[in-house]
């Protein structure tokens, strides 16, 4: 699959601009709520107009605004799977199979055996003459990825295709997902509000943040070094600070006044530096002596999790005034209960605590 992708649709004060490259492979889309990453599918689908731009998938114009070309859905030959799965209510799970078949292959021996076949890739035995309402979500998500398949799509898209589902359920989806995408190796867009189905389920990564698309990257690049403020905040980042350039290989982090040394490349539109909380950690005097990147900060609150403790600190020279949002340059440090009960029996914890953050782990961006 080549799919290219330069549009532009406006819906009353919402402005959608997408413009991404994506080849072979599961290509995420990720993003929030609301940035316009369900319109974009809809757009490359045919069920939305885009007001301005092209769409082409291996040379095959789906949109042209130039020269007027508008495919219908149908001609596209694409299969999305919406959020709510689509399945036709008034017919049985058969039924709706029947109608992803081609039209040359709705009769005959044929059609039953590709749908017999697709009943059983999809564990739907026994299910055939349930309509949507008597089937649990996974049920109607398998019915309705099976009925995509057997329409032989050039390329499949999938609309935050386990958000309806608990998480049990999401993890077994999750697999079987996988094992589809596998088998039947089809061109896949997937679009998620969540990190990690992305850095699971994607061999590539295009971050939308307000209507507004990035490029598409290596999934292990967004986690590993994102470029904006957005792609960060979404690949799961908590501590962020406003930020300048504070001599060779330094920035001063304006919301916390402290002085980091840096080793990642600067972006263009450098203005903000992100930390990882668990890459920030508690580190004895003794230990800290000689080390970079090493600051004093007030313990606010220490907040035990399932599987980790949760440290929200404040540096010192970033004090509550009263103008301050209380949550206002306060920096999370997260950590496994057996290093921070290490950590206690080593030092004598009071309300002041050292945080350590190696060089590279400080990301620089715009």
């Amino acid at each position: 699959m080549a799919l290219k992708v330069d549009i532009r649709k406006k819906l009353g004060n919402f402005t959608l601009r997408t413009a991404f490259f994506a080849d072979q492979g599961v290509t995420g889309i990720l993003g929030a709520s609301g940035c316009g990453k369900s319109m974009t599918l809809r757009c490359i689908a045919g069920i939305i107009k885009p007001d301005e731009g092209k769409i082409e998938l291996d040379g095959t114009v789906f949109f042209d605004s130039e020269k007027k070309i508008n495919l219908r859905p149908q001609k596209r030959q694409v299969g999305l799977l919406f959020q709510n799965y689509a399945l036709f209510p008034n017919m049985t799970v058969r039924q709706n199979l029947m109608a992803g078949l081609r039209t040359r292959e709705k009769k005959g021996e044929k059609a039953d055996l590709l749908v017999r076949e697709m009943i059983s890739r999809f564990s739907l035995e026994g299910l055939e003459g349930h309509r949507p309402s008597q089937l649990s979500g996974g049920q109607q998500q398998r019915a309705a990825l099976a009925r995509i398949l057997l329409s032989r799509p050039r390329m499949l898209m999938l609309d935050e295709p386990f958000s309806a589902l608990d998480g049990y359920l999401k993890w077994n989806m999750e697999l079987e997902l996988l094992e589809v995408l596998q088998e039947y190796a089809c061109s896949t867009l997937f679009v998620s509000h969540s990190r990690d189905e992305i850095y699971r389920i994607c061999d590539q990564v295009c971050v939308m943040d307000r209507g507004t698309s990035g490029p598409v990257i290596p999934v292990k690049q967004l986690f590993e070094a994102p470029v904006s403020k957005a792609a960060a905040l979404l690949s799961g980042c908590k501590n962020y600070s406003r930020a300048r350039e504070a001599g060779e290989g330094q920035v001063y982090a304006e919301d916390w006044h402290v002085i980091f040394r840096h080793t990642g490349k600067k972006p263009a539109g450098f203005c903000h530096i992100g930390i990882r909380s668990h890459y920030l950690c508690p580190i004895a005097e003794e230990e800290a002596k000689g080390k970079e990147n090493v600051f004093r900060c007030r313990i606010e609150k220490v907040i035990e999790d399932v599987f980790s403790m949760v440290l929200m600190v404040r540096p010192a020279g970033a004090l509550m005034q009263p103008d301050m949002n209380r949550h206002e340059g306060q920096i999370r440090v997260e950590l496994s209960k057996e290093c921070w009960n290490a950590f206690c029996r080593k030092e004598n914890v009071s309300a002041d605590i050292l945080i350590h953050v190696d060089p590279k782990d400080v990301m620089l961006l715009e």
